[in-house]
């Protein structure tokens, strides 16, 4: 599963530079181009790590820092504060206001992608790694194969990246929603029963090659891995 960053930046051409380099690392990315849009955009999906300018449209960067911090789906959200003020005082306000890091413009670009590695790193360990272990089943994004105990299993590209997506996030509860934004792609429609389908394709696999049933049903809120 590819790790979702938000970027906040209102500069076009940076934003471009921005999103072409990070797509190319193998991110999901999306682009708020004010600091109202990053806090929409934020709700709808949470990211892995927002990178966020400071000076932006609407509500700066700054103020959008602070309410993510007092929401529970964003608290613990990596955020790198990118900005041209280079003062002390204005990176440590930064950082008193929730950011994780703080670039000033201009920068390089290959460190700020060591810095978004280092923080992805930090915050959700294995997140980056390709590959998985967890309740006797291994998942090798790289080479796209899975393994439960000595044997393999076969999936389709949608089982495979929603055990992907369940197996680097041990015991959190996602509703169909939330899985269909992730898994899916929010650009894509399908319906919300299409996930039970694929779930219980999924289920059908690991028993079969002989592992338990690590997906739980949590009634009116979704699914959960639990190892």
């Amino acid at each position: 599963m590819k790790p979702y960053v938000l970027i906040a930046e209102d500069e076009d051409a940076l934003a471009t530079l921005l999103e072409y380099n990070f797509s190319k690392e193998g991110y999901d990315v999306t682009i708020a181009r004010d600091g109202e849009e990053a806090l929409l955009l934020a709700s709808e999906r949470t990211p892995d790590l927002i990178l966020m300018d400071w000076m932006m449209p609407r509500l700066s960067g700054i103020e959008v820092c602070r309410r993510l911090r007092l929401r529970a789906e964003t608290k613990a959200t990596p955020i790198i504060m990118v900005t041209a003020r280079g003062d002390e005082t204005d990176k440590i306000t930064g950082l008193d206001y929730g950011a994780d890091d703080y670039v000033t413009k201009p920068y390089s670009m290959p460190e700020l992608l060591a810095r978004v590695r280092a923080l992805l790193r930090r915050a959700k360990p294995g997140f980056l790694e390709e590959v998985i272990r967890l309740g006797g089943i291994e998942i090798d994004t790289k080479a796209f194969r899975v393994k439960c105990g000595d044997n393999e299993i076969h999936l389709g590209p949608t089982e495979f990246r929603l055990l992907d997506h369940f197996m680097r996030h041990p015991g959190r509860v996602f509703s169909r929603e939330q899985l269909l934004d992730t898994v899916w792609g929010r650009d894509v429609y399908v319906e919300a029963r299409t996930v039970d389908v694929h779930i219980g394709r999924l289920r059908k696999a690991l028993k079969k090659a002989g592992g338990k049933n690590p997906i739980r049903t949590v009634r009116s809120a979704g699914y959960a891995f639990e190892a």
